[in-house]
């Protein structure tokens, strides 16, 4: 008898319409991953009756639970679908905006990108957004560049080219666009969507399915290593198997898995308080969605699944050169976070942003050895109520833009 081996496992994932009843069977999408697994598990009571006979006669199965996590790496358009879940609010593109008289000036590593008339902020650009001049009889070196946001005004983008390479200063140039690759999204002040998804484990050789339903993602934890590839980690909670397994594939002809590139550590910019950092030797977040429910009487499954608060929290380790970063712990002081992640060193490669704007540290731990001393400082991102339409950042405590989305 054939034996289920993990590489021909697909797993495939739909949004419900309702929470815990499957969609229909067409339009999954398979997911990227280095591993993946979804598991019915079970409360269980046993008895306490006290017994002549010393022994237990008796244990039963309770509430029904389904619990899942799902590892990969990192890479523009792969999860978009859950990081809008845990983030409560759906990605959406920003409008170019087009017909501007643009002027480039500055030397390098950072420019300006500085338009006549008008309102940058009002046009929904925001600090650690990613943009190009896609359009206007500019010199080919700034056509077309991916220009991390760092800081902005109403009428001037102060920008560095993720890539490294230069742009050329001139100006003013007609009929510009500046446009705001791929899709964003943050936790909103309201209207926020809650989400779930139907589950599908098909394991191909052994024509075996599994289905779970009811599955709201909960957690996301991103891992930026100095070294090696970028990891995104989800963990979830379900109502129950939607089907029982069986022989039959739920999910038919789901969408392939994208193919983009793996984003890493060493291509792109990090920024904290305002600066560009060289001597961060790692970077971690975690995104935490709250969910509870409680059993109810005569059903084996969690009717519902409320809504909680969104966490965000996270840690970085930097070499100790200067007092600066201790400084901010000490002081207790408000920072940003902002950083820009590309699958390669092309000038519009595909890429992943993620801006933390209103940062406390919690700690500022140092060690000890032969090497360099290391100090980790842990964090939390909190809500940032001066945000909103018309500023420099988001109304919320993360913002995310993926080229892919």
């Amino acid at each position: 008898m054939p034996q289920a081996s993990g590489i021909y496992k697909q797993v495939a994932i739909k949004e419900e319409t309702t929470y815990g009843t499957m969609p229909t069977a067409s339009g999954a999408t398979l997911l990227r991953r280095t591993d993946a697994s979804f598991n019915l598990t079970k409360d269980t009571y046993e008895s306490n009756e006290i017994r002549a006979d010393l022994q237990v006669a008796d244990m039963r199965h309770g509430v029904r639970r389904i619990t899942g996590n799902v590892n990969g790496e990192l890479s523009p358009g792969s999860y978009t679908n859950i990081l809008q879940a845990i983030l409560k609010r759906d990605f959406a593109a920003v409008t170019a905006i087009t017909g501007l008289s643009i002027t480039i000036a500055g030397t390098g590593p950072t420019y300006t990108v500085t338009r006549a008339a008008g309102d940058f902020l009002a046009g929904g650009i925001k600090i650690g957004q990613v943009i190009r001049l896609s359009a206007g009889t500019f010199n080919a070196a700034n056509l077309n560049k991916n220009l991390f946001v760092v800081a902005l005004t109403a009428t001037v983008a102060t920008v560095i080219v993720l890539n490294g390479s230069t742009l050329v200063a001139e100006g003013p140039i007609a009929s510009a666009t500046v446009s705001v690759p791929g899709k964003t999204t943050y936790v909103p002040l309201t209207g926020h969507t809650d989400k779930s998804f139907s589950v599908e484990e098909w394991f191909a050789d052994i024509s075996r399915s599994e289905v779970h339903s009811g599955v709201k993602f909960n957690q996301a934890s991103i891992q930026l290593p100095p070294t090696g590839l970028a990891t995104a980690s989800f963990s979830a909670t379900g109502k129950d198997y939607g089907q029982a397994p069986s022989g039959t594939r739920y999910f038919t002809s789901p969408t392939p898995a994208g193919t983009s590139g793996v984003v890493a550590a060493v291509n792109g910019v990090l920024r904290i308080n305002g600066a560009t950092m060289a001597s961060v030797t790692g970077l971690n977040f975690d995104v935490a969605a709250a969910f509870s429910g409680d059993p109810v009487v005569g059903s084996n499954t969690i009717a519902t699944q409320f809504p909680g608060r969104v966490r965000v929290s996270g840690q970085f380790t930097a070499y100790f050169e200067d007092g600066t970063l201790p400084a901010l712990f000490a002081d207790e002081t408000e920072i940003g976070i902002q950083v820009a992640l590309t699958t390669n060193n092309t000038a519009n490669a595909d890429f992943v942003a993620v801006s933390l704007s209103r940062v406390k540290l919690g700690s500022a731990d140092k060690n000890d050895g032969e090497g360099g001393v290391v100090r980790t400082y842990s964090f939390t991102a909190l809500l940032n109520s001066a945000g909103g339409a018309g500023t420099a950042h988001e109304a919320s405590t993360i913002a995310m833009q993926d080229s892919l989305a």
